[in-house]
């Protein structure tokens, strides 16, 4: 085994299925890593205080890594724990996220740049208070891990950023990121929709203004600037920011002071501003609807989010996290059902797929999510577009019991992983939705009356769950037939 420096920080290694091979034990040492293997918690104790970090391999769910913590936190120990997880575990992987690990790498994984990953994760944690709670994302995709090294190295140099990204996909939690991994992580981390605010209120918002300044300002009010000393302010859609206000944030971004509406004195600054817009600034500075100068005042570091369907390596991940937040039991997804959301082409991004799952949730009652229970926004529009006969050919053929109808039209995205990805043979071009609300309405109660069908073992229980009576639905189910739709495997 090769000789380590003294000053490299040890590593325990705790995996009672396997031994280290020697590639693992290799890369952990190229990249600046001593080791110790441990096969008893005992043992794991005994040495715990000399070490930076525990390394843990997890099967079944995260019992063992909570019996670690609980070990740690018993002996008075604060060190990070470090999961490794077989590659198809992704329910896992998330539960040892939400349960605490400083990161989940794969159980195989051998190349060094992964632990030197590691070393970085370690000290962005040390440079922290313990009063700052950790955020659990999701970066798994290779382009995300890319993004959240650069946003963890911009972070570190305190410098104005700029995300840009379709809506949905994620621009306010990078921001998070570039907070709470820099130095002003104890400061607030104040937000700001340009957008949804009135014009002439975002004025007075962001600077504040001294009492009297106007009608109605019976008391001095501190703007977002202010509120944000020390921290960072997010302004979100700031393509959206109308042009005289533009011209004074660009002031305020120079002289890095302000003085507030109606007052006389100036006051100092101490803000990192990061901004975000979904928006090709270039494009409205040529219109003449963004100032220039702006632009490249925000605009030191832009960093780029990629819509979810360019990332298919972080949807079943977000997918589980989604299904974590809604409830705390662990939550599995049918094989079939990962192949539909990896297939889909999310034109919501992160926030359509968070919807989904939530549906998900409503309409399961085992923890079992199967295609059955997977409701997409647009897979109406779709079905009813298809001639009915085609439609029925087209329908997926999952598993017994499962609906005779297209929950979701497979579209075959790029840079799908080779393990879930299968041929799909294109839907019909999908019809024009509907324009009135009550044909939305409509739409969207037949959706929820053919999955609850599909997840319950009678008609008589499915009234009970939709809380109508069984003629009700008989009446509701001779509509869905006039529309076209198959329940045969419904009744």
């Amino acid at each position: 085994m090769k000789s380590t420096a003294p000053s490299a920080p040890l590593a325990l290694w705790l995996d009672p299925e396997a031994a280290l091979s020697t590639e693992q034990s290799n890369a952990l040492q190229v990249s600046g890593w001593a080791m110790m293997s441990v096969n008893t918690l005992d043992h794991l104790l005994a040495h715990a205080a000399d070490a930076a970090m525990v390394v843990l391999h997890l099967t079944l769910d995260v019992t063992r890594l909570k019996a670690v913590q609980q070990l740690l936190l018993d002996a008075g120990l604060c060190l990070p724990v470090v999961c490794r997880v077989d590659r198809h575990e992704f329910d896992l992987a998330v539960e040892a996220t939400q349960a605490g690990a400083l990161t989940v790498l794969a159980a195989d994984e051998v190349r060094p740049d992964s632990w030197q990953r590691v070393h970085a994760l370690l000290k962005t944690g040390s440079s922290r208070s313990a009063q700052v709670p950790v955020r659990q994302v999701v970066f798994v995709d290779p382009s995300s891990q890319h993004l959240l090294a650069l946003a963890r190295k911009v972070a570190q140099a305190d410098v104005t950023a700029l995300l840009v990204g379709p809506t949905g996909s994620g621009k306010e939690v990078l921001a998070r990121v570039l907070h709470e991994a820099s130095g002003r992580a104890l400061g607030p981390f104040v937000a700001l929709n340009c957008a949804a605010m009135p014009e002439n209120l975002i004025e007075d918002m962001l600077f504040g203004h001294e009492k009297g300044a106007f009608t109605g300002a019976h008391r001095e009010q501190k703007g977002l600037f202010e509120q944000a000393q020390g921290g960072t302010l997010f302004l979100d859609e700031i393509g959206e920011m109308p042009m005289h206000l533009q011209s004074k944030l660009l002031r305020v971004l120079q002289e890095r002071q302000l003085t507030r509406l109606g007052g006389q004195s100036v006051i100092q600054l101490n803000v990192r501003i990061v901004a975000a817009t979904n928006k090709d600034l270039k494009q409205a500075i040529a219109e003449r609807e963004f100032r220039e100068d702006l632009y490249y005042r925000i605009a030191t570091f832009r960093m780029r989010l990629l819509p979810l369907r360019e990332r298919p390596g972080d949807i079943i991940p977000l997918a589980m996290q989604s299904l974590m937040q809604q409830a705390a039991q662990p939550w599995r997804l049918h094989p079939q059902a990962q192949q539909m959301l990896l297939q889909y082409p999310w034109p919501g991004n992160v926030r359509e797929l968070e919807n989904v799952m939530r549906r998900a949730v409503v309409l399961c009652t085992d923890h079992h999510i199967t295609p059955a229970h997977l409701m997409f926004d647009d897979w109406l529009t779709h079905h009813m577009a298809a001639p009915k006969e085609q439609a029925s050919l087209d329908a997926p053929d999952f598993e017994a019991g499962a609906p005779a109808w297209p929950l979701a039209v497979p579209v075959t995205v790029q840079a799908t992983p080779e393990s879930m990805a299968s041929p799909v043979t294109p839907a019909p071009a999908p019809a024009e939705p509907p324009v009135d609300l009550q044909s939305a309405v409509r739409l969207n109660e037949h959706q929820v009356i053919m999955a609850t069908l599909a997840s319950t073992p009678s008609k008589t229980e499915a009234a009970k769950r939709l809380g109508i009576s069984p003629r009700t639905l008989r009446y509701k189910m001779a509509q869905l037939r006039e529309h076209g739709m198959n329940m045969a495997a419904a009744c």
